[in-house]
């Protein structure tokens, strides 16, 4: 059965401004996955045996429960980062950027979900296995952008993001590909809608932050 508010929502979305968002979370939700099977290809002659990347020892349930929980705190944890005095630079650049999207929560879901799916498939599904969970955790940051040396602010957020990702990286190995799937929608999940919904000029931090450049200007 259709979920007709999602679809609509979706629909909706699709006739407005957020086309090219919407068109870019499809294409990594396709693109990733068609490299997976073209790397796999490359590497083992035949491509029919990279299904078995899903084989778990949990059920879906067990799968699901783990990577929602480690997604939730991980997300936590990288938006208290994110919303720390430390990176006041890169919430008010970034926060500016997404609010100025207006993603709704169809948005948001079908890109943390196009981003979780896609992007896990590729990279802990088919590259992991070849090059390891800390070498491929850190060639998927880096793509990401976060571990640009020549910006400390973003390369400590960078830093952060590859050890959660290492997280990811050991609940693929240990737990499932789709428990690494999950875990990686969740904390996009998270990050996207704090950063729709954050009013940058009503956070604590940024009120100080006027108060005292107020206060040295008197």
């Amino acid at each position: 059965m259709i979920d007709h508010s999602f679809a609509n929502g979706l629909f909706f979305c699709m006739n407005s401004d957020q086309l090219r968002i919407i068109l870019l979370g499809a294409l990594t939700l396709f693109l990733f996955p068609l490299l997976g099977f073209l790397l796999y290809w490359l590497i083992e002659g035949e491509y029919i045996s990279i299904l078995t990347i899903f084989k778990s020892e949990f059920n879906f349930g067990i799968q699901l429960l783990i990577g929602s929980l480690y997604g939730l705190g991980a997300g936590v944890v990288a938006w208290e980062l994110i919303r720390s005095k430390f990176m006041n630079p890169v919430l008010e650049k970034y926060g500016q950027v997404v609010k100025s999207l207006n993603l709704s929560w169809v948005v948001i879901v079908f890109l943390s979900f196009s981003a979780g799916v896609g992007e896990e498939f590729f990279f802990r599904g088919v590259l992991q296995d070849y090059l390891g969970i800390v070498i491929t955790a850190i060639i998927f940051v880096l793509i990401h952008g976060y571990l640009n040396p020549f910006d400390k602010i973003i390369f400590v957020y960078g830093l952060m993001m590859t050890v959660i990702i290492i997280g990811v990286g050991f609940i693929d190995k240990y737990i499932g590909l789709t428990s690494a799937m999950v875990a990686h929608m969740v904390i996009d999940v998270i990050l996207f809608y704090k950063l729709s919904n954050t009013d940058l000029l009503q956070d604590p931090f940024f009120i100080k932050q006027d108060a005292d450049f107020s206060e040295n200007n008197q």
